[in-house]
C-alpha cells in the first residue's frame, strides 16, 4: 500500500523535513500511464483522442521518428494546470539570413560595417562594456551563411552566431478583468479577516515575504530591470507614470509596436506594454496598494522596463542581448526576464551575455521554463547560463477568481447573489431568463455531449445549465444551439473555473461557468420542479466578486509545468523556486487591469523582488551570496504528480533547493559557499566535492551535517534511447554521502571546509541515465536549518545515443506536426534563389534528438548505385544552408530545404539522401566515434522552369546568380 504524506495548509517546513527523522520509504506509486506501451502504432491515435475528448488536462507532445521504424507519442496527464494552455512554446527558432557578430575589444570594425551595409541591414549594434558587435540581416538570404562566414574572417571579429527568435511566453490565463473597468469596489469571499497592516497575500506568506515586509523591508533604493513586453506604467497600481520619481522610472523600448522578431526593430523611448506579459510580471515585483488587496514583493524598488517584444510575434536573441546590456549600463541592481526556450547549453550567445553581467556583480534572475511535460534535461536558455539564477514554479496554496456578480430567484422568491466566470461570448447584460437543465444527475460526465432527446423544448427562452466534462465546450454548445439555445451556464466538474470560448458556435450569445456547488444547488431545485430565474450581469456595472479558495490538490507543490534540469553539462537547474501557479497581478488596463496567470514567468519576478529585499536587508547585492542564501534556506517539497503528494521529496532537477524563504535568507548567520553540488555523471564523477560553512554571528555554534535523499528519476524509457515523459519512472535507491566532519563546533567568524564523498546508488540500470539527488542538511544549536542540494547521474552521457540511426525523416516544411511523408517522394522546388522557406511547401529535413547535441551536421549526398567500400568515403556535395546547427535541445526539429547549400551553391536536380551527424554530449569533434550518424529517406528534387545539364553541375551556381 502506498503511504502518502498529507500536505498541510502551508508547504512542508524545513524543520518538519529535516528535524523529525524524516525517512523516505518511496514505494513504487501508481504512475499516470496511458493504456499503451512505448512505442505504439499510429492506429491507436484516433481511439486515444476520442477517449480524451475535452479533457484539457492532456498535453500532447508528438515525437515522430520514421514510420517504418518507430513512432512515439508522448502524452502527459496532470491535474494541477491545463498543459494545453501553459506555454511550452515553440521555444526558439533560427531567423533566416541573420547573424550576430562579436568584435574584439578596442578594434576598429569600419571595414566590417562597410561590407555589412552593402550586403544587408544592421539589426542591432552593440557598443556595450561587456559586448561589442552587431547583428546583421543579409539581403541575400540564400547566400547568407556563406557571406556571414566570409565576414567572420575579417580582422577584429571574435565570433559569430545565428540569430534565434524566442516566442513571448503565454502563461495559462485563468481569468482577466474587464477592459477599462476601474474596480473601485470589489466584494471578497474566502479571505481571512486580518489586520490591514499584515501581508496575507498567499505567495508572500509561502515565501516569507510577509515577514520581511512586517520589518519595513520593501526593496527601497534598488533598481530592478525587467526585460519583457514592456509595462503599462499608466496603471494606477504601477504608479501611473514613467520617468523620474515614478515607480517605472527607467527603461526603453528597444523594438517598437510592429516588431515581430523577423523584421527590423524601430526603437523609441516609450516601453508601454501591448501584450500583457510584462505588466503582470511588473505587478508581481512591485505593485502598489490596490483594490485587489495585494502588493508586489518589493514595492519600494524602482522598475526599469526594457521592452524586447512588439505587440505580437517573437524577439531575437540579438535584441535580448542588447536589452540586458542596456539595463546593466543603466545601473540596474537586478535584472530579470521571464523569457526563454529549450536548450540546456550555457554556450548559447544570449546565455553567454547574461553570464558576463552576473560576473560583474549584477544578479540575473530568469524563469526556468514551462516545459515540465518534457521531463528531465529540458533547461531553458538563458536561465541555463553559468551563474544565472534559474527559477522554477510552485503552485499557489490559494486559488483566486474574479467573478461577475449576478442574481437568481427560486419560484419568484427573494433574489440571491451568485458569481460566474464569463466565457466568450459574454453578452449577458440585461438577460433575465429561467434556467433549464438537460440532466438532473450531477455525476453525468458527458452531460450534453450526445444527441439530445427529440422532445427537448425550444431553448431560445431559457438559460441552459450543463455540466462541464467529457466532450468539448463547443460540442455541448453546438448541441444546445440545435435546440434553439442562445445562452449557456456551465457548472464546473472541479474547483477551478477555467476560461473558455464558444464564440465559434453560431447562435450562442453568452456563456459562463459557475462552481460545482452552485450547479448542484440549482440542479437539486430543478429536480424538484422549482422554477429558477437568473438575472444576469456582464460585470460592466462594476459588481464583481473576488473569490479565494484553498488549493486542496497541489498547494505548495512544484508546478507540473515547471521545466526540469539539469543542463547537458550537469549543472543544477533550477536553483530554487517560488509560487508561479495561479498568481494574481496587474494587467494592461486595455486588457482587464488584473489577471490570474500561471507560469514560471510569475515565479521569476517574485524571486527578483526577494533579491531586492535581501539586498536591502543585508546591504549587499552580491549575486552568488544572495543565491547561496536563498538555496540554503529554501524548503524542499514532496513530489506531486499533479494529482497527489507522494512520500518522497521532489528531485533536485525539478525543484532545485526548494521554495525560497526570504526572511530566513535575509537573517541567516551561517553561510554556505555554494548553492548546490553536482557529482556529474559516472565518466566525470569527482572523488569528492566540498563547500565552506561560515559563522558570521557573534556566538559559537554546534552544527550537525547529514543528508536527506530525494527520489531517483530515470531519464530514458526502459530499453529505448528515448526520454521518458513526466512523471518519469523512479527508483527507491539513492546515493549515500560521507562528510569530512559530520559534527563540528564553529566559532564566531570562523569558516570550515566540509568535504563530501558520494557513493552512487546500487542496482540501477545505467543505460537509462538515472539522476539521483537530495539535500545535505546543516542543523545548528542556534536554530540554524540549512540544506544544500546535490545531484549526480549513474551512467555515461557520452556513451548515450544522441541521434538514433533511423530518427530522421522528410516532412512537408509547412506541416507543423512534421508528419513523415513517403520515401522516394519527388519535390519540385522553386527556381534557385526564389524560394520562400516560410510559405513554400519544401522538403522538411527533420530529425529527432534523443538527447541534446552541441553540434548537428547534415550532409547532402547523391544516391549512387556504386557499392560502398571501406576505403571510399561517401560523396558529399555540401551541407544545407544554415547547417551546422549549434546547441541543440533534445526533441524534434526541422529545416526547410530549398536546394541551397551552406556555401551558397545549389544542389542539382537529382536523387539524394541526407546524412546527419550529431555530436555526443562531452564529445570531441575531432573523434569520429563521438558522432552519431543517421540517414534520411531517399528523396528527389527538381526545380521549376530550370534544369541542370547534369547531376555534376553544382559548383558555382548560386553565387552571383538570381
Amino acid at each position: 500500500m502506498m503511504i502518502v504524506y498529507r500536505i498541510p495548509s502551508q508547504p512542508i517546513s524545513k524543520a518538519d523535513m529535516l528535524g523529525s527523522g524524516f525517512f523516505l520509504s518511496r514505494l513504487n506509486p501508481p504512475f499516470l500511464r496511458f493504456p499503451f506501451s512505448f512505442p505504439f502504432p499510429f492506429s491507436y491515435l484516433g481511439d486515444f483522442l476520442r477517449d480524451c475528448g475535452e479533457r484539457d488536462l492532456v498535453y500532447f507532445f508528438f515525437i515522430m521518428v520514421r514510420l517504418s521504424i518507430v513512432t512515439a507519442l508522448y502524452a502527459v496527464v496532470v491535474s494541477a494546470v491545463d498543459f494545453d494552455k501553459i506555454a511550452v512554446g515553440k521555444g526558439h527558432s533560427r531567423l533566416p539570413g541573420a547573424y550576430i557578430f562579436e568584435f574584439e575589444e578596442n578594434h576598429d570594425c569600419a571595414d566590417f560595417f562597410a561590407k555589412a551595409s552593402a550586403r544587408g541591414k544592421t539589426r542591432m549594434q552593440y557598443n556595450y562594456k561587456l559586448f561589442k558587435g552587431a547583428s546583421i540581416q543579409f539581403t541575400d538570404i540564400d547566400n547568407a551563411e556563406d557571406l556571414a562566414s566570409e565576414m567572420a574572417l575579417l580582422p577584429g571579429i571574435k565570433q559569430k552566431w545565428p540569430v534565434q527568435t524566442f516566442s513571448i511566453p503565454k502563461p495559462e490565463v485563468h481569468w482577466t478583468g474587464i477592459p477599462g473597468m476601474e474596480y473601485k469596489s470589489i466584494q471578497k469571499r474566502g479571505f481571512e479577516e486580518r489586520d490591514t497592516m499584515n501581508d496575507t497575500f498567499s505567495p508572500h506568506v509561502m515565501t516569507q515575504i510577509d515577514k520581511l515586509r512586517a520589518e519595513g523591508i520593501t526593496g527601497k533604493g534598488l533598481k530592478v530591470a525587467l526585460v519583457d513586453s514592456g509595462v503599462d506604467y499608466k496603471h494606477p497600481a504601477l504608479g501611473g507614470c514613467f520617468g523620474k520619481d515614478c515607480l517605472v522610472s527607467f527603461g526603453t523600448d528597444l523594438v517598437g509596436d510592429a516588431y515581430d522578431g523577423l523584421n527590423n526593430a524601430k526603437p523609441d523611448n516609450d516601453p508601454m506594454d501591448c501584450a500583457g506579459h510584462g505588466t503582470h510580471v511588473a505587478g508581481i515585483l512591485a505593485a502598489q496598494k490596490n483594490t485587489m488587496d495585494f502588493t508586489g514583493a518589493a514595492p519600494g524598488v524602482q522598475i526599469g522596463a526594457y521592452r524586447a517584444f512588439g505587440c505580437n510575434g517573437e524577439a531575437g536573441n540579438d535584441v535580448l542581448i542588447a536589452a540586458f546590456n542596456q539595463a546593466f549600463e543603466d545601473g540596474a541592481d537586478i535584472i530579470s526576464a521571464s523569457i526563454g526556450g529549450p536548450s540546456g547549453w550555457s554556450e548559447e550567445p544570449w546565455a553567454v551575455a547574461v553570464s558576463r553581467i552576473v560576473e560583474q556583480g549584477v544578479p540575473c534572475v530568469l524563469a526556468a521554463g514551462n516545459s515540465g511535460a518534457m521531463g528531465m534535461f529540458y533547461a531553458s536558455t538563458a536561465a541555463n547560463g553559468k551563474k544565472v539564477t534559474a527559477v522554477g514554479s510552485y503552485d499557489n496554496t490559494k486559488s483566486l477568481a474574479l467573478l461577475n456578480a449576478s442574481k437568481y430567484s427560486i419560484e419568484g422568491g427573494p433574489e440571491h447573489e451568485f458569481g460566474h466566470l464569463s466565457g466568450k461570448p459574454s453578452a449577458w447584460k440585461g438577460v433575465k431568463l429561467p434556467l433549464w437543465a438537460l440532466s438532473y444527475d450531477t455525476s453525468v460526465a458527458d452531460d450534453g455531449c450526445d444527441e439530445w432527446p427529440k422532445n427537448t423544448p425550444d431553448l431560445s427562452k431559457y438559460i441552459v445549465l450543463l455540466r462541464r466534462g467529457s466532450c468539448t465546450f463547443d460540442a455541448k454548445a453546438a448541441n444546445a444551439v440545435k435546440a434553439g439555445a442562445k445562452y449557456i451556464m456551465f457548472y464546473s466538474n472541479k474547483e477551478d473555473l477555467a476560461p473558455f470560448d464558444v464564440s465559434s458556435v453560431a447562435g450562442i450569445k453568452a456563456a459562463s461557468i459557475v462552481s460545482p456547488e452552485q450547479g448542484a444547488e440549482w440542479i437539486a431545485s430543478l429536480k424538484e420542479k422549482k422554477k429558477i430565474t437568473l438575472s444576469m450581469s456582464d460585470g460592466s456595472d462594476g459588481n464583481v466578486i473576488l473569490e479565494q479558495k484553498h488549493n486542496n490538490v497541489t498547494a505548495g507543490a512544484a508546478s507540473t509545468f515547471s521545466s526540469w534540469g539539469p543542463t547537458w553539462e550537469m549543472d543544477v537547474k533550477p536553483q530554487f523556486g517560488a509560487p508561479g501557479g495561479k498568481i494574481l497581478s496587474t494587467y494592461p488596463q486595455s486588457m482587464g487591469s488584473y489577471a490570474v496567470l500561471s507560469g514560471t514567468s510569475m515565479a521569476s519576478p517574485l524571486v527578483a523582488g526577494i533579491f531586492a529585499l535581501i539586498a536591502e536587508a543585508r546591504g549587499t547585492r552580491d549575486p552568488a551570496l544572495i543565491e547561496n542564501l536563498l538555496s540554503a534556506s529554501a524548503n524542499p517539497q514532496l513530489f506531486n504528480d499533479g494529482k497527489m503528494f507522494y512520500d518522497f521529496l521532489a528531485p533536485v532537477p525539478q525543484q532545485g533547493g526548494g521554495i525560497v524563504q526570504a526572511h530566513d535568507a535575509a537573517h541567516a548567520k551561517v553561510l554556505l559557499s555554494r548553492s548546490s553540488l553536482s557529482f556529474n555523471d559516472t565518466d566525470h564523477f569527482p572523488e569528492s566535492l566540498n563547500f565552506t560553512v561560515k559563522n558570521t554571528g557573534k556566538k559559537q555554534i554546534d552544527l550537525q551535517i547529514s543528508h536527506v535523499p530525494a527520489v531517483t528519476m530515470f531519464t530514458l524509457v526502459e530499453n529505448y534511447i528515448y526520454p521518458d515523459e513526466f512523471p518519469n519512472d523512479f527508483s527507491k535507491e539513492h546515493a549515500s554521502l560521507k562528510f569530512s566532519e559530520s559534527k563540528l563546533t564553529i566559532d564566531a567568524g570562523e569558516s570550515i571546509v566540509i568535504e563530501v564523498l558520494a557513493t552512487p546508488p546500487k542496482g540501477l540500470n545505467a543505460t537509462r541515465l538515472p539522476v539521483w539527488s537530495g539535500y545535505v542538511t546543516i542543523n545548528g544549536t542556534d536554530g540554524t536549518s540549512l540544506s544544500l542540494p546535490y545531484q549526480g547521474l549513474t551512467g555515461s552521457l557520452h556513451d548515450s545515443v544522441v541521434l538514433g540511426p533511423k530518427d530522421t525523416w522528410i516532412a512537408n516544411s509547412t506541416d507543423e506536426n512534421r508528419f513523415p511523408i513517403a520515401d522516394n517522394t519527388t519535390w519540385t522546388l522553386p527556381k534557385p534563389g526564389t524560394a520562400n522557406n516560410l510559405t513554400d511547401t519544401l522538403p522538411g529535413l527533420t530529425w529527432f534528438l534523443a538527447l541534446g547535441s552541441a553540434k548537428l551536421h547534415a550532409e547532402v549526398m547523391p544516391v549512387t548505385t556504386e557499392k560502398p567500400t571501406s576505403s571510399k568515403k561517401p560523396r558529399v556535395i555540401g551541407e544545407p544552408a544554415d547547417f551546422p546547427v549549434l546547441w541543440n535541445a533534445m526533441g524534434v526539429n526541422s529545416q526547410a530545404f530549398t536546394g541551397e547549400l551552406a556555401d551558397g551553391t545549389f544542389a542539382p536536380a537529382g536523387q539524394y539522401v541526407v546524412r546527419y551527424r550529431a555530436l555526443r554530449i562531452f564529445g570531441d569533434e575531432k573523434k569520429e566515434e563521438d558522432w552519431d550518424e543517421a540517414y534520411s529517406p531517399v528523396f528527389t528534387i527538381r526545380y521549376e522552369n530550370f534544369l541542370y545539364k547534369s547531376i555534376k553541375e553544382v559548383i558555382g551556381f548560386g553565387k552571383g546568380h538570381g
